[in-house]
């Protein structure tokens, strides 16, 4: 990881507009998805290991292993990682440099409070260590104002995994959806679905 003090990290985080830190609509986030899985397959086809644009070694393992512990393998898919999470955002982060300076502070926030806390960085830490702090900064609304900033970063974080979790193949397999199918009549909302409701 290269040399970064507590100060100029805040620093950068704060320099990015909360608005722009990675906010997008669907179409972006759609077309992002596309050009992320593509260039997946590229490298698969290729027979070559994807080679991130963006992130650095350091901070690619740290996203790796973040992005399962939002989405973690489990028995109806795979996690985050092996749906191709890592690299849907370091396609966001070459496409979208506005983007840049709030990951890359983000990611070197969630390394100093670990050497804070547990003198390692987050991918050095055990498990249990790596949970303590992300339950510190997972809750917006109880969390302390002292990880405000690292609160911030992970909310995002948090939207763009589920972002590239539920736009891959294995993401919308896990949910079940069938796309525009043709249905050749309509008999209205199904009764069972109008007793959850209660209008049945």
């Amino acid at each position: 990881m290269s040399e970064i003090t507590r100060r100029s990290m805040l620093q950068m985080l704060a320099a990015a507009p909360a608005a722009a830190l990675f906010t997008w609509t669907e179409a972006e986030a759609a077309s992002a998805a596309r050009m992320g899985h593509a260039a997946i397959q590229a490298a698969a086809q290729a027979g070559t290991a994807f080679q991130p644009a963006f992130f650095t070694a350091h901070e690619w393992q740290t996203v790796r292993v973040l992005v399962d512990l939002i989405i973690p393998r489990d028995d109806r898919s795979g996690g985050a990682a092996e749906a191709g999470v890592p690299e849907f955002m370091d396609f966001m982060m070459t496409d979208q440099p506005n983007r840049q300076v709030a990951m890359r502070g983000g990611l070197a926030w969630i390394d100093l409070e670990c050497h804070r806390r547990f003198d390692k960085e987050f991918i050095g830490c055990a498990d249990a260590e790596r949970r303590q702090l992300l339950d510190d900064i997972s809750w917006p609304d109880r969390a302390r104002p002292a990880m405000s900033h690292g609160v911030r970063f992970f909310a995002t974080f948090r939207d763009l995994t589920a972002s590239g979790f539920w736009t891959s193949k294995m993401g919308i397999e896990d949910l079940g959806y069938q796309g525009n199918v043709y249905l050749s009549g309509w008999d209205g909302c199904p009764p069972e679905a109008l007793r959850k409701l209660g209008l049945g």
